[in-house]
């Protein structure tokens, strides 16, 4: 069946504004013919008034022919016809109040402005004036996303015809057929309904509360009944099917109970521990936990040298130390230490950190003496790590002096004379080819002079001045290749000179 046809067959009748471009109207005629309707030349008692929104003929069409008295008239944009037909169906007219448009505002939290545009153009195309303000508007719908959505809501909640609601509200209504505002739901503010009791204590929950305080805390003398924590405790116990009776009220509430009638309570609580008779501290009473295990107490053992320079750990007598069980010091020499480690067991025979030995510092080099060392059978001789000792130092000594180098115009260092002395000895030279000076001075053998040193020499040989003169000069310019150059010429304007003889 046509969709602008009713359901007893019949053409529903369509009225277009006059002013309306006269293409327009002939395409919107062609389309109302072939959807089954027709275009009337007046306007019809029931049926579609297709104006132009926001022109002055619409105004006044509406004025002269909206009219309570006709509720099946409605004035559409010519628009509808179209999006009628895209939808395949007759859009019913739903957001209309007693027989005028709602009026709607679309916020400006709605930001994207195609679907501002579509949703003005599916309000009016469903009856609706998507045109009016924020304060006129009956309906105003915005981005439930925002902020701004939470903020129209406190602001326009106290009054009674007006509503906020999502962009989405308008295509929910539309599928539906009928307009439905969100629903408010009643929030209890808190507190008893009027003429409402609260849950009454019994005399059973008086007595499970007296059972539970005796079991907890059986002497009062203790403290602890009025305090928060013993009736917290007490409904944490809910999830236990023994204590479901703990429910019917808070902790605030059995609290309460208790110390407005601490006497009357406190002599049936008595009652049941003369019963029972718990001692004080007995275990699951409130306040007392377990005691922390004690933590066996660390002597540190202060190192301390006795009289032969030996270190001591432990007590000041050795003899005290047997009798508590530590084994006596054993001392072992550890090459490249210049010291003695005793050993005294394990890891853990009381030394932490030390690994069971004992560290021992060495005599001073070149003495041998014998070290006494404390023994189960007496002072034993240690004469031979000693004198292994000393030859450790000894040949440590020897290789930092290898390393030694000659500062400014101090003496050669020993490994150089020894070495000199040593290629004499063995009737042999040096053992590398000898060094020459950057002035090509001959073949005169390197003697341990700074570079320098063998330069000036060797500028003064070449040109037979003193080398004190030379190194005077040289003070003063710092530079080698000058005072080669300053003597050369000097020697070369004496050799000039011609003396008196004329010679």
């Amino acid at each position: 069946m046509p969709i602008f046809q009713d359901s007893n067959g019949m053409a529903i009748k369509f009225f277009i504004q006059k002013d309306i471009p006269q293409e327009i109207q002939a395409e919107v005629c062609e389309t109302i013919a072939a959807l089954g309707g027709r275009v009337e030349s007046k306007v019809p008692r029931a049926g579609y008034v297709l104006v132009q929104p926001g022109t002055a003929e619409e105004e006044r069409l509406r004025l002269c022919w909206a009219i309570p008295e006709r509720p099946e008239r409605f004035f559409v944009p010519y628009t509808y016809v179209e999006a009628c037909k895209i939808h395949g169906m007759l859009l019913k007219q739903i957001f209309v109040h007693e027989g005028q448009p709602i009026r709607m505002h679309i916020d400006s939290s709605i930001a994207n402005v195609n679907v501002r545009a579509a949703l003005s153009a599916r309000i009016m195309h469903s009856g609706g004036d998507p045109t009016a303000s924020a304060q006129s508007a009956r309906v105003v719908l915005a981005d439930p996303n925002t902020e701004v959505f939470q903020h129209l809501v406190k602001t326009y909640q106290g009054e009674p015809d007006k509503y906020v609601e999502s962009y989405l509200w308008v295509k929910k209504c539309i599928e539906k057929g009928q307009v439905i505002y969100t629903p408010v739901v009643y929030k209890n503010p808190g507190g008893r309904r009027p003429g409402e009791e609260r849950t009454q204590f019994t005399g059973e929950d008086e007595e499970n509360l007296c059972q539970w305080i005796a079991a907890k805390i059986p002497y009062k003398e203790t403290g602890g009944r009025t305090g928060n924590r013993l009736y917290q405790q007490l409904c944490e116990m809910a999830t236990d099917p023994e204590y479901a009776w703990v429910t019917r009220h808070t902790w605030q509430s059995w609290r309460e109970r208790y110390k407005k009638n601490a006497v009357r309570l406190d002599a049936r609580i008595a009652e049941i521990v003369d019963l029972k008779k718990p001692a004080h501290g007995e275990k699951g009473q409130y306040g007392y936990v377990r005691k922390p295990e004690e933590k066996p107490k660390r002597i540190r053992k202060k190192a301390r040298p006795n009289s032969n320079g030996t270190m001591i750990v432990g007590p000041s007598d050795i003899h005290q130390q047997e009798l508590e069980g530590f084994p006596v010091p054993v001392p072992v020499a550890i090459p490249g230490v210049a010291g003695v480690l005793h050993a005294v067991g394990g890891p853990n025979d009381g030394y932490p950190g030390m690994g069971g030995m004992i560290y021992t510092p060495a005599p001073p080099p070149y003495h041998h003496q014998s070290i006494p060392i404390p023994g189960p059978s007496g002072t034993q001789q240690l004469d031979a790590a000693v004198a292994r000792q000393n030859a450790i130092e000894e040949e440590m000594e020897d290789d930092e002096s290898d390393w030694q180098v000659r500062e400014g115009n101090a003496p050669p260092p020993a490994w150089a004379k020894r070495r000199h002395e040593e290629g004499d000895d063995m009737n042999e030279g040096p053992s590398k080819r000898p060094r020459r000076s950057p002035t090509n001075s001959g073949d005169r053998e390197d003697s341990g002079l700074h570079v320098v040193d063998r330069a000036l020499q060797d500028v003064a040989s070449d040109y037979r001045f003193t080398v004190e003169e030379v190194r005077e000069f040289y003070d003063k310019c710092g530079d080698v290749e000058r005072v080669r150059a300053k003597f050369k010429k000097m020697r070369d304007t004496l050799n000039a000179l011609h003396d008196d003889d004329g010679a």
